[in-house]
């Protein structure tokens, strides 16, 4: 399945499943943009890119922030010259009941990033796609398919936005000879819990909750997430477009 002369930009690619597209994408011979937050995590998943010997652009940045976005997407075009793959995979997690104090900031909150964002750097990078009849993969989640009350309902509406607003364009651009795909993990191990603040003894917890709720009693590991998306990015689904990837240890179907 191979990249090879490739460009390709993932978001939210200093840590987890982010990390892992970018690594894998690069052992294919892509060149990749890789964007985060957090200084160190990026740092150190650009010294594993060195590793490879392969080329890659580490970018700092908030995709919350439109300046910021534009600013990514113009340095890999001025970089690269061109944009054949985006993925989409920068989220948060956030927990509030409708009936907290909170509700509304952390809608806010997770609409901004989980979907807003995304919908922001589709738009810049579309039209250069149109020009190498590129694809798109974004990163939703098994939340967004089934509802799940230990999500919260704020994190379930932004990805369940993330899968229409897949469908809605991968009709439109596909006139255009590009894809868009999304891929719904269901627990991988990842820091997203982390990020959120909570206490590790609730961590440890909520993971052994999230085991126990799918068919095979596992959770997968972001390497085995960053396969299905290494497939989608590549020829190999050149007749794959529209399509929704559950990944979930068979989550939707536990009794």
């Amino acid at each position: 399945m191979s990249l090879l002369g490739r460009v390709a930009l993932i978001t939210g690619a200093s840590s987890g499943i982010g990390a892992a597209i970018a690594l894998k994408f690069i052992s294919e011979g892509a060149k990749v943009a890789i964007v985060g937050r957090n200084v160190s995590k990026l740092k150190n998943v650009s010294a594993k890119c060195e590793e490879l010997g392969k080329e890659h652009l580490p970018l700092i940045g908030d995709v919350t922030d439109d300046d910021n976005v534009k600013r990514i997407v113009d340095v890999t075009l001025t970089k690269y010259g061109q944009l054949d793959i985006l993925v989409n995979n920068a989220g948060i997690a956030g927990f509030a009941s409708i009936l907290a104090p909170n509700a509304l900031k952390m809608y806010d909150s997770l609409m901004s990033v989980n979907i807003r964002a995304l919908v922001g750097i589709t738009n810049l990078c579309a039209p250069h796609l149109i020009k190498t009849k590129g694809n798109i993969i974004n990163i939703s989640s098994v939340s967004g398919v089934r509802p799940y009350i230990g999500t919260g309902f704020a994190y379930n509406v932004s990805k369940a936005a993330v899968n229409h607003f897949t469908s809605t364009i991968a009709g439109e651009l596909a006139r255009n000879g590009v894809r868009v795909n999304v891929v719904n993990p269901g627990p991988v191990h990842t820091d997203i819990v982390k990020n959120t603040g909570m206490a590790e003894d609730d961590e440890a917890k909520l993971w052994l909750a999230m085991k126990k709720s799918t068919a095979l009693g596992k959770i997968a590991d972001a390497e085995e997430v960053a396969e299905l998306v290494l497939f989608l990015a590549s020829d190999k689904a050149r007749s794959i477009t529209g399509s929704s990837f559950l990944i979930d240890n068979g989550t939707v179907v536990k009794s």
